[in-house]
């Protein structure tokens, strides 16, 4: 997702800040209230009152994202419980720290969920009113440093949390080249996958019935060469194999058994669905297994057999032709090599030829490959 990290950042620095004033509440309170004397602690357990159920109440809203609206009511309480000092008696019994406590923590917490400029006014205006207010009930220059500092913790809070941003920021981005990258090679994997399977369906097609013809191994005016011409071009113009639609395995293999010119004794299932992108993929294997024993193997006929579920299964076809030496295969035929190892690795399956000079040959597929 786009700028997650970001985002994230942000959900924490609420939070965070909603944690934080809350967990510092509870010492501040207690600090108020034990340095109170006993003649002034009704009137500052009143102000501690305030505090506490104005704070609960700013951090629950803060949580549910709708802190930074309350922003300036917080300001007015925080300046009011610092003008408290005047009325409750904490400049007789100098408990006056407290007070300033909550306006430290409140202005390094802004910081973390408000923007820059939101973040200093606040921190401004509550520090800066915090330490005017104290300066005219207390003239001591240390108190009146004291309530000051809330200003620069709020400005080191803020760089901070920049530096936080900033990291945040910096990961997005390489998040986001990564996806691109990633996206990238998919869609350069992708056009390999269709460039390899354009041209095993060439050969598989095309270039097969071509060659047949142009060798002499079928005269030219054959009946059945023009409707597999025909079906060869069906092929090669249609994607519609490659959709998810489930299919059934046994009628794909079943499909343009006149285009084989061979006898051929299927022991099947009666039905075996699959998903299309496994289905086409194994019958086309097992089509172009057939078109080699047409070819190459010297007889007609041949067995296909399959057994197995939609979760694995086995598809034998043999022959019981003349055979032949799998180290003689030249390098660059690619009708065992691409048509059909090729296709069966793509789908997370094998192809194992087993095949010697007068014994015949079969071509195992198995999917998924290793299989019992």
């Amino acid at each position: 997702m786009a700028e997650e990290a970001a985002r994230l950042l942000v959900r924490f620095g609420r939070r965070y800040a909603a944690a934080v004033r809350l967990a510092t509440l509870v010492p501040i309170c207690a600090v108020a209230l034990f340095r109170a004397s006993p003649e002034h602690f009704a009137a500052t357990a009143s102000m501690v009152a305030v505090a506490a159920v104005w704070t609960c109440g700013y951090v629950w809203w803060l949580r549910r994202g709708r802190g930074d609206a309350l922003l300036a009511p917080d300001v007015i309480v925080l300046l009011t419980l610092t003008a408290s000092v005047t009325w409750t008696g904490a400049l007789e019994d100098t408990n006056f720290g407290w007070s300033r406590l909550l306006v430290t923590f409140a202005c390094v917490t802004w910081q973390w969920h408000t923007s820059l400029p939101v973040g200093a006014a606040v921190a401004l205006v509550a520090g800066g009113g915090a330490a005017v207010i104290v300066a005219m009930a207390v003239p001591d220059p240390s108190v009146i440093r004291g309530n000051l500092w809330a200003v620069p913790a709020a400005a080191l809070s803020r760089a901070a949390w920049t530096l936080l941003r900033q990291a945040a920021d910096r990961a997005d981005r390489m998040a986001a080249e990564a996806a691109r990258a990633r996206a990238a090679a998919q869609a350069a994997a992708a056009v390999r996958a269709e460039e390899r399977e354009l041209a095993n369906a060439l050969h598989d097609t095309a270039a097969t019935t071509l060659l047949m013809v142009g060798t002499g191994q079928v005269r030219s005016d054959s009946a059945w060469l023009g409707p597999q011409a025909r079906r060869d071009l069906d092929r090669l113009r249609s994607d519609s194999r490659r959709t998810p639609r489930p299919a059934d395995l046994v009628d794909l293999l079943r499909a343009d058994l006149d285009a084989a010119q061979l006898s051929v004794e299927f022991d099947l299932p009666a039905r075996l669905p699959l998903p299309a992108g496994v289905a086409a993929p194994i019958a086309d294997a097992a089509r172009e297994a057939l078109t080699n024993v047409r070819r190459h193997s010297g007889t007609t006929r041949a067995t296909v057999r399959l057994r197995g579920d939609s979760r694995s299964l086995r598809l034998d076809i043999i022959d019981e032709g003349k055979g032949f030496s799998l180290e003689d295969v030249p390098g660059h035929r690619r009708g065992i090599r691409e048509s059909v190892r090729g296709r069966m690795t793509r789908i997370g399956g094998t192809a194992t030829v087993v095949s010697a000079e007068g014994e015949g040959t079969r071509v195992r597929l198995e999917w998924p490959a290793g299989h019992d």
